[in-house]
């Protein structure tokens, strides 16, 4: 069985929000395991990278602005076809078109504060990824539970 790796962020407003807990448990009651996991503030510079698709747009400045005013929860999240499902438990990234039951549908306001980030395809995960943690800080290891969960 041939599991993803997926680059999830809870952004600051979800961190002031207190909703890490019930983030983290979104996912693992998915199913999914939390591979590596830290509680982090961004520099201006990391974030720049991060958000590196985005420079010379109006908006940039403020993705940065945003993004490095508190700390954020950054982690590695595995599973099978874990990107595409991550992005369906996520929703939209305007919380009002976002489906009641995703996280940014039962939580968010606006584009700008819209609680979370994940990854959009497997090349965007491992760039992510790769700005966040090390190989090391990446944790391997078996589930019992996977054998529920998966087929195979």
């Amino acid at each position: 069985m041939l599991l993803e790796q997926t680059y999830v962020m809870i952004k600051p407003d979800g961190v002031q929000r207190n909703l890490i807990g019930e983030i983290i448990s979104r996912i693992e009651n998915k199913g999914f395991k939390v591979a590596a996991m830290k509680m982090i503030k961004l520099s201006r510079e990391t974030a720049g990278v991060h958000y590196g698709e985005h420079k010379g747009k109006p908006f940039f400045n403020g993705l940065v602005d945003f993004i490095t005013s508190g700390p954020v929860v950054a982690m590695v999240v595995e599973g099978e076809n874990v990107v595409s499902a991550m992005r369906k438990i996520i929703g939209s990234t305007n919380p009002l078109e976002a489906d009641c039951g995703t996280i940014r549908g039962d939580y968010g306001l606006s584009v700008g504060k819209n609680i979370i980030h994940g990854s959009d395809s497997l090349e965007s995960a491992k760039r992510e990824i790769g700005i966040y943690f090390t190989n090391q800080e990446i944790c391997e290891y078996h589930k019992n539970i996977e054998d529920w969960i998966y087929e195979g």
